[in-house]
């Protein structure tokens, strides 16, 4: 899936890649893609209430090749 920004979040805890990820949903155009890539396996259920606290959509989830977590996010 292409995307406009990335975020490396990988070997941070909760509640860093979140953070991290609405930083990077700030700098971006509405519509935009944002791709974030977390190692904390509690981030896929922080990255699905994330989503309907803020409105900004979970487009897509899944795994890399390396076992990380991926989330692409659109900003609202």
């Amino acid at each position: 899936m292409e995307f406009d920004k990335e975020v490396d979040a990988r070997g941070l805890n909760c509640p860093l890649p979140i953070l991290r990820a609405k930083k990077a949903l700030a700098e971006v155009k509405p519509g935009q893609i944002v791709r974030v890539v977390a190692t904390d396996p509690g981030a896929v259920k922080d990255f699905q209430a994330f989503a309907k606290q803020t409105g900004n959509e979970l487009v897509q989830q899944g795994e890399t090749a390396d076992k990380a977590f991926e989330f692409f996010m659109k900003r609202k």
